[in-house]
């Protein structure tokens, strides 16, 4: 399929990817916390008949310089810009801290049809980076709504890696860890999904060395599942935190990090997912 690719640097960076003949589902395409411009992503997206809107949600000019109380209307203005481009279905992809940031938006925005998170948490956790002041302590929300910090869940600094030397290192037992030291502060950090209008789709690999995605996922599918909402969960227990979808390239290596699985496992996950994720996205699914 033709698609047109157009890049975008207001009100943020980003890039418009459309089908030549136009389309009435609009996906908003969110990164993780490498927060890059998912071109490739959107791509695919649109070559699948989609409008795939992808931007740079932290990091960029005029943007806070981490993922630390960023506006959660950051988002809904993405999904004013599909609206205006002509888009009647609305979804949001997103992987990690994007799958977060996703989930939020739905909560908030009835406007959202779907939710796609891949590798996703079940609760709000501090910021990862500096804010607007330079300042990375002491922890704050990494989101804001209104104008309002929502409440989250601090990093136990006094966690240590398993890994000897230096190279690159799994932090999964970090945030297990703040888990237990900041329990009482886990219920008001929990992401409503049960409140979300969205339908909800979950995909989660069982080795992610980043954060417990599979457990975090089969939460939101039981949070869902309370308030008799209906969620889809696609998991497969060797891949890692970042499954890769059907023509996309595979994830490099990190100098920095471990994320667990494999390519093949993560490829397969994603492919696991795809029907799922086309089908729930396009206006007839």
């Amino acid at each position: 399929m033709d698609v047109i690719e157009r890049e975008l640097t207001d009100p943020w960076e980003g890039v418009l990817v459309a089908p030549a003949r136009g389309s009435d589902t609009g996906v908003l395409v969110l990164a993780g916390s490498s927060g890059r411009v998912e071109r490739e992503r959107a791509r695919i997206l649109a070559e699948q008949g989609m409008t795939a809107l992808s931007i740079r949600w932290f990091g960029g000019p005029g943007q806070s310089p981490g993922i630390c109380e960023i506006p959660l209307e950051t988002f809904t203005t993405a999904v004013d810009h599909l609206q205006a481009d002509g888009a009647e279905r609305i979804g949001i992809l997103g992987t990690s801290k994007g799958a977060e940031a996703a989930l939020l938006t739905a909560v908030h925005d009835p406007r959202v049809d779907v939710v796609i998170a891949l590798s996703p948490t079940s609760r709000v956790w501090c910021n990862v980076g500096p804010g607007r002041d330079g300042a990375q302590h002491p922890y704050r929300s990494s989101w804001t709504w209104r104008e309002q910090a929502l409440p989250f869940i601090p990093m136990d600094d006094s966690w240590t890696s398993a890994e000897p030397g230096i190279g690159p290192v799994a932090i999964r037992g970090w945030y297990e860890r703040s888990e237990l030291t900041f329990a009482h502060l886990l219920p008001p950090a929990e992401i409503p999904v049960d409140k979300a209008r969205a339908d909800l789709l979950l995909v989660a690999g069982g080795d992610d060395a980043m954060w417990p995605s599979l457990p975090f996922a089969e939460q939101l599918a039981r949070r869902r599942r309370s308030a008799g909402a209906t969620v889809h969960l696609v998991a497969r227990h060797d891949a890692g935190h970042r499954p890769r979808l059907p023509g996309e390239s595979p994830a490099p290596a990190s100098p920095q990090f471990l994320y667990g699985g494999t390519p093949e496992a993560d490829a397969l996950l994603g492919a696991a997912a795809w029907s799922q994720i086309l089908d729930m996205l396009r206006s007839d699914g």
